[in-house]
């Protein structure tokens, strides 16, 4: 029996235009009110996944940062994985070889973040590995956001961590996500699903491949799946 569920946010729980589906903050809310922990995980930094858990209804755990940064409960401290400190120098060298083109990239939240840095993808990701090559660092593509993220930091090892705050095991999750960064925590999840929206290598990964996209996915999920939970 599962007894938690840990989703990714955007393209998962969202439409396109990161509008949050409604159906399936419902669905959430019932988990909840049945005794199911329920993470919410992202890219985004800490200050907008708390908020996010308030308004949606949770018990406050998530992942932030792709992983970079958890939290158990509302009142629960920051565990920070990863060295900022190598994405900084990671991202002057983009920003240098992008200035010399004329171009500025535009930075996400860089106030707010604590292990990654992130900024809009008006530039391709594929040309910003390159020009990173033999750094010490992830670049990560969202689909929203390009991500620095330093090495061997991801949502899979978040799990691992939260879970064992939680005194859980990983394959006590039911993980849903839709991207190439939620990969790790679909494999090292008790079952790992995704949504007809997902990027090929997270469609790949999953045990389970849903018909419908996007939040109406997630909403399909874990309809099909509530069975398997069981409240702690």
């Amino acid at each position: 029996m599962l007894k938690a569920i840990l989703t990714d946010v955007d393209g998962t729980i969202t439409d396109p235009a990161r509008r949050i589906d409604t159906g399936a903050i419902e669905v959430i809310r019932s988990l909840v009110d049945d005794g199911v922990e329920v993470v919410l995980a992202s890219g985004n930094t800490s200050c907008f996944m708390d908020a996010l858990c308030k308004t949606i209804g949770t018990g406050g755990s998530f992942i932030a940062e792709n992983g970079g940064v958890y939290r158990v409960g509302y009142t629960g401290t920051l565990r920070l994985d990863g060295d900022q400190g190598v994405c900084r120098t990671a991202l002057e060298t983009v920003q240098a070889h992008y200035r010399k083109k004329g171009i500025e990239l535009e930075l996400y939240n860089p106030t707010y973040r604590y292990t990654d840095l992130a900024f809009a993808r008006t530039v391709p990701a594929e040309e910003v590995l390159q020009v990173l090559a033999g750094q010490p660092v992830q670049v990560i593509d969202t689909g929203f956001a390009i991500h620095l993220q330093s090495e061997g930091v991801s949502k899979g090892t978040a799990l691992l961590a939260l879970a064992d705050d939680l005194d859980l095991s990983p394959k006590d999750f039911f993980a849903i996500g839709d991207g190439i960064n939620d990969v790790q925590m679909l494999q090292w999840a008790g079952r790992g699903v995704t949504i007809a929206n997902a990027h090929p290598a997270t469609k790949t990964a999953a045990s389970d491949v849903m018909e419908e996209a996007y939040g109406k996915g997630f909403v399909q999920a874990t309809k099909k799946y509530r069975s398997y939970f069981r409240a702690m």
